[in-house]
């Protein structure tokens, strides 16, 4: 963890070395400070030379302007090497991220990748700005602050001794209870940022159903829950301080008592003892400073882990180092293929115990698809449709078994090459804020006006773009918002014409269409693209009964596969699929 951390400084590493050293050359400056004040009272005041006091004096501005200078030049190296930390950070988890295959990112929650970005990194930031200033400071002022009193006189600086063990003794109490705490007080806010966002993802489930209040009792326990650990929490962390004061009185009526005995016999001189009493204030502080470090660190020592898990999470699917580079066709190959989302690791993948208790999403396909030919593929839900067609663009890799896509093994070919030649199109593709034509170039970044317009007539998206008063530079807002859900879906369908494919995988994607465009959009891709291999993921049978031949799946297995007519004669499962969606004239559940 601490290895993947520390990489991330990188280019700011000349910062991270300055800001201590200028957090140092501070704490000489400012511990020198009281000693020139004593100077100036005994040798100055106390002598009644106006002179000294005067050269005393210049040498103290002199002093507080070079620890000025020091601890400005601290503060903007530090500024810039937590910042630049932290930026580092959120680049190197992000760049991460982008090459996630979809298992990977099923280990992580969208609301925790949020957090991790955001509130975590903020955590480290801190943390690591500390680590560059007070963790520095705080220790340098501890033992300069002690030497100068053991310099000063030796037998009263046994009372900081004292002082040090006494308060070090109360604060690692107090903080033992307050860490504790405070890994429990992360573990709610990951509760309560997990609410957050189901919430305001599902507003419109919310509203729809009135369940506002509900949602905001929910919310409220949450809430209530993160208020009484960080009461008790702050609670405790407050403590420090009236201990702090307790101890810090003591010392100074210890001093005094002491000091007026010493100044009396002539060995302690006013100034000295002046001085004593702002070294006593400087060591306690710097034990204060030291315990609230300890407390950041325990508390970004679990925002480090959640960041480390995300920048070393390896892409469980890459492109391999010899990768093929061209697609020969659109031909597809499932040869005894299974596939499972919570596959046995490769150590156990032998054992027959194992294999018996993994849950298959599909199981031992065997089917091939000519380059050109448009498949229908229909089943309920949880059937296998999707998983198939995530294992041909290579989103997840099979457990057993191969896909071949052009005669080439999935897993030989570059990434790009194979997903660029393979379109896929979801029920809920997502569109971004911009316009029409910036969501359009998702597809081909250098796509002409001409080829979007193209791409928009073949799925019927022409239709209302060209109703739009800006048209293809109508805004759209996030995830598509203003627009309705088959206008997004054939905005979609567009983009992924864009790309020129090879294969063309509609899942599910025209289920918000009507009937009408459904169909319209069908016979589009059937006359413009002759040559693309097209499989149709669909509830409907009208939606697949014109394709060359349909999957039947049934719980990950295919029950059937084989033309509308055929099927009608010989599948069971299609039989009925068919009679119950033409005899009610509505889409059928029929999961079985």
């Amino acid at each position: 963890m601490f290895k993947s951390l520390l990489h991330q400084v990188r280019q700011f590493r000349t910062a991270s070395v300055l800001t201590p050293v200028f957090t140092a050359g501070e704490v000489v400056m400012g511990v020198l400070i009281p000693y020139v004040t004593a100077w100036i009272i005994d040798r100055g005041i106390m002598a009644g030379d106006i002179h000294g006091v005067v050269r005393y004096g210049m040498m103290l501005l002199g002093l507080a302007a070079v620890s000025f200078t020091f601890g400005m030049l601290s503060a903007r190296f530090g500024a810039i090497a937590s910042s630049g930390f932290a930026y580092n950070l959120r680049e190197a988890m992000f760049r991460n991220i982008q090459t996630f295959s979809f298992s990977n990112i099923d280990r992580f929650s969208t609301a925790g990748l949020v957090t991790r970005m955001t509130t975590d990194v903020s955590n480290l930031q801190r943390a690591f700005q500390q680590i560059l200033r007070i963790s520095v400071r705080a220790p340098l002022n501890l033992v300069f602050s002690i030497l100068m009193c053991v310099w000063i006189n030796e037998k009263m600086s046994l009372i900081f001794v004292v002082a040090l063990v006494v308060l070090g003794t109360l604060i690692a109490l107090i903080m033992s209870r307050t860490v504790r705490l405070f890994a429990q007080v992360f573990e709610r806010y990951d509760e309560l940022n997990n609410s957050v966002q189901e919430n305001v993802a599902a507003i419109r489930v919310v509203k729809a159903f009135v369940r506002e209040d509900f949602e905001k009792k929910k919310f409220s326990r949450a809430l209530q829950g993160l208020y009484r650990l960080y009461v008790r929490t702050e609670s405790l962390m407050a403590l420090n301080h009236p201990v702090m004061n307790l101890v810090v009185y003591g010392c100074i009526i210890a001093l005094s008592w002491l000091g007026a005995h010493y100044i009396v016999a002539g060995t302690l001189t006013t100034g000295e003892l002046t001085s004593m009493f702002t070294y006593v204030m400087t060591i306690l502080n710097s034990l204060m400073m030291l315990s609230m470090i300890f407390v950041q660190l325990t508390m970004s020592a679990a925002s480090g882990r959640r960041v480390a898990e995300v920048i070393e999470e390896k892409a469980d699917i890459t492109s391999p180092s010899d990768a093929v580079t061209d697609l020969r066709d659109g031909s597809i190959e499932f040869n005894h293929v299974s596939f499972a989302y919570q596959a046995p690791s490769a150590a156990d993948s032998d054992k027959a115990e194992e294999m018996k208790k993994v849950k298959y999403a599909i199981r031992d396909i065997c089917l091939s698809i000519r380059s050109g030919e448009t498949i229908g593929i229909i089943g309920g839900t949880g059937s296998g449709k999707s998983s198939m067609a995530n294992l041909i663009s290579r989103f997840y890799d099979t457990t057993q078994g191969t896909v071949k896509v052009g005669g080439t093994d999935v897993r030989k070919f570059d990434l790009n090459v194979l997903r660029n030649s393979v379109s896929m199109v979801l029920q809920k593709n997502v569109l971004f804020s911009g316009t029409v034509m910036s969501n359009l170039l998702w597809g081909k970044e250098d796509a002409t006006p001409e080829e979007c317009r193209e791409a928009c007539r073949i799925a019927c998206a022409d239709e209302f773009i060209d109703q739009m008063e800006a048209g293809y530079n109508a805004p759209v807002e996030q995830n598509g918002s203003n627009l309705s859900g088959g206008q997004k879906q054939r905005l979609c369908i567009a983009r992924a014409l864009l790309k020129k494919p090879k294969i063309l995988i509609l899942d599910d994607s025209t289920s918000a269409c009507d009937t009408a465009t459904d169909a319209k959009i069908r016979v589009a891709l059937r006359n413009a693209l002759p040559d693309v291999t097209k499989i149709i993921i669909a509830q409907r049978i009208l939606s697949v009964q014109d394709a060359d031949r349909i999957i039947v799946m049934q719980s990950g297995r295919i029950t059937g596969f084989d033309t509308h007519e055929n099927l009608l004669g010989n599948n069971e499962l299609y039989q009925d699929i068919y009679r119950i969606q033409t005899e009610n004239n509505e889409d059928a559940d029929f999961d079985k």
